[in-house]
């Protein structure tokens, strides 16, 4: 049996959330991509999405992610992300509030389509949890 994965969830202020997997699902520029033990070395831009990592008891635990980056190398997962909240800490009605509050933004304005992605994501982790 493989070593388990060890992962860290780092945002640009704090740990998120640390410890051992047996599998993290996360989302980055190529699409989403599923994590095992023993996977090939990897780096890879992350978009905003949510990141669920399964422990081995069986448990899944949710965070939305702003942009980033993710490591694997030698069982260890990190992902570096601007922004990282988990899912149980984020109050749904505000991030409704903000992802209706994004919709109606200039869409054509890169930081705007950047905020939508990143309260769809929000809301996605709520929604999932």
């Amino acid at each position: 049996m493989s070593d388990p994965l060890h992962v860290e969830l780092v945002a640009a202020d704090r740990v998120v959330w640390s410890g051992d997997a047996s599998m993290v699902v996360a989302r980055t520029a190529e699409g989403e991509v599923g994590i095992l033990a023993d996977h090939a070395p990897l780096l890879s831009l992350m978009v905003p999405g949510v990141v669920e990592v399964r422990t081995g008891g069986g448990e899944t635990t949710r965070a939305a992610v702003d942009s980033g980056f993710l490591s694997v190398a030698g069982n260890r997962v990190s992902i570096l992300a601007e922004q990282a909240v988990l899912a149980s800490d984020i109050d749904a009605a505000k991030a409704s509030k903000d992802l209706e509050d994004a919709e109606k933004g200039d869409l054509e304005d890169e930081a705007a389509l950047g905020e939508l992605r990143r309260a769809r994501a929000w809301v996605l982790a709520t929604e999932r949890s």
